[in-house]
């Protein structure tokens, strides 16, 4: 895509954090916006501001973890604004934390699995055909992490892994058969957003028990709940993925833990042990930048 003015863009999780910096740079660069997400209020709030800002914005209630929930989701998107060009599977959820994953009931990999991965798997089946069937340059941005490029974070990491996974097979099948359609892949570090209170949306259903570690998940949330508040601003991750697009870049990088992700392919390559456990037994947070 050369330019974004005038174009139509869906953000899912749009309400808030990184979604609600994506639309807000694409409302600066002139673009009409479809805010998907499963809180009411908070999109309502967030509709209102983009159209304070002067720009055109729509909001739909969305669950993505349910595919009926994103073909309407799709439907409304193209009754309101008559295209759709850029896409943002962005909603996402950190999960309960605590478990091993051996220990961790089925309700919660079905909750983390059903918003992180099919939820960018119902986008992507929702609206690929439509946009292929425009016939106009486009453009499809799924947010993965920097935990879907380095090793641990438990059932996050697993979906954030093959949320990378699903975007580097979508990119190389676009380029095989031809439309002009682009992908991104946004892998984030530290972001001011509400990752840690994404349990408000989750379905009652067994939370794992941390049992005897219970100080010890307690202690672990406040860490990376303080590492969070100390973040980047989602506008201008929203900037940057704007300007991705227009580059048509895939990997999106905005923090530099790039390090870590060439530590973790060595240690691959070279037939080591998983990065970022140490021999005491040391978590994958303990590796992390602090930035």
């Amino acid at each position: 895509m050369r330019d974004l003015t005038g174009r139509v863009a869906v953000v899912t999780g749009g309400a808030s954090g990184i979604g609600r910096g994506m639309a807000e740079a694409f409302a600066a660069r002139g673009m009409k916006i479809v805010l998907a997400d499963i809180e009411e209020e908070p999109l309502e709030a967030s509709v209102r501001a983009l159209r304070n800002l002067g720009a055109e914005a729509h909001g739909v209630r969305c669950d993505v973890s349910d595919a009926a929930s994103v073909e309407m989701l799709r439907d409304e998107a193209l009754a309101q604004c008559g295209a759709v060009h850029v896409l943002c599977n962005n909603a996402g959820v950190a999960g309960s934390g605590g478990a091993a994953t051996w220990e961790a009931p089925p309700e919660e990999w079905d909750w983390v699995l059903g918003v992180n991965l099919m939820g960018v798997i119902h986008g992507i089946r929702a609206f690929l055909p439509a946009m292929i069937e425009q016939a106009v340059p486009g453009h499809v941005v799924n947010t993965s992490s920097m935990a879907g490029l380095i090793h641990g974070a438990g059932i996050y990491g697993v979906s954030k892994h093959a949320v990378v996974a699903l975007s580097e097979s979508l990119w190389s099948e676009l380029r095989a058969r031809g439309p002009a359609i682009g992908v991104s892949v946004l892998c984030p570090g530290w972001v001011r957003t509400r990752i840690m209170e994404s349990e408000r949306n989750r379905p009652e259903a067994p939370r794992p028990d941390p049992g005897e570690r219970a100080a010890e998940v307690e202690m672990m949330r406040g860490i990376i709940a303080r590492l969070v508040e100390r973040g980047s601003d989602p506008l201008e991750v929203g900037h940057l993925v704007a300007d991705a697009i227009l580059a048509d870049r895939f990997y999106v990088l905005p923090h530099a833990w790039q390090n870590m992700v060439e530590h973790r392919m060595r240690t691959i390559l070279d037939d080591g042990d998983p990065v970022g456990v140490a021999p005491e037994g040391a978590a994958w947070i303990d590796q992390l930048p602090p930035e």
